[in-house]
């Protein structure tokens, strides 16, 4: 599988040291070994949701990855769609508790200075927005990990939070002059599919694989593996970018 590698550089007076962050989101239970090195130069692996795929029979790629990758750097874990819906979600989020993994179920922790946290799907209704309430009074730079681009629009944008990480949207499947086609949750022509939105408050990824389920091509719509580069600033200096020209400001 082709995976291409993109760096954002985040830097604000609020993070204390650098750290080298690998965002995997969405990998769906797809093999992993072509980012391994990737993920060994950096300090800590987050997984923004769908490390699972509740439409597959087997989940071994998932499962190894939770043995596997925590032996090499931390790893962080926020849930999404596939993990609350899968028809072994108990026994899957028992396994990621057992793990070496950390399970930010709207929960937060302290990683080398910052404040990580992680806004869990839901099956139907709001995310728990107390627990948004509580993150944003926190002190540090604050990093959510929040797996649909919609729930930040709907419930996060305008709060006092650094920086999300969202996945979900897989590119919008088939992009055409730079837009997807779709994406669940948010429909035909999705606004926010992959990138930095928001003044650069809100990233999403493309996604490392397709899922089980979708039988439509990415056309022009890499999977890719994120690495973030977060670096201290003076104050006044904060400032997020990429090392691609993708930033763009879809919310609605």
């Amino acid at each position: 599988m082709n995976r291409v590698i993109t760096t954002h550089r985040i830097r604000s007076a609020r993070i204390a040291e650098k750290l080298r962050l690998a965002v995997c989101s969405d990998l769906h239970s797809a093999p992993y070994a072509d980012v391994t090195e990737v993920i060994r130069g950096c300090d800590a692996v987050l997984i923004p949701g769908d490390l699972v795929d509740r439409h597959r029979r087997d989940n071994s790629n998932a499962r190894r990855f939770l043995e596997e990758v925590p032996e090499i750097v931390p790893v962080y874990y926020s849930l999404g769609n596939h993990e609350v819906k899968y028809r072994h979600a108990e026994e899957f989020i028992r396994t990621i508790r057992e793990s070496k993994a950390v399970l930010l179920d709207d929960e937060s922790c302290e990683l080398r200075g910052i404040r990580l946290g992680g806004l869990s799907s839901v099956r139907k209704g709001p995310p728990d927005t107390g627990f948004l309430d509580r993150f944003e009074q926190e002190k540090g730079f604050r990093l959510l990990m929040c797996h649909h681009p919609e729930y930040y629009r709907d419930y996060v944008r305008g709060r006092d939070i650094d920086f999300t990480v969202c996945g979900h949207a897989h590119g919008g499947q088939i992009q055409i002059f730079g837009r997807g086609l779709y994406a669940p949750g948010q429909g035909l022509f999705p606004r926010l599919t992959h990138g930095l939105y928001d003044g650069g408050k809100m990233m999403v990824s493309r996604g490392m694989t397709n899922g089980a389920k979708p039988r439509v091509p990415r056309i022009c719509n890499p999977c890719e593996l994120i690495v973030l580069e977060l670096e201290p600033a003076q104050r006044g200096e904060d400032k997020n970018g990429t090392g691609r020209p993708e930033a763009a400001d879809g919310l609605v």
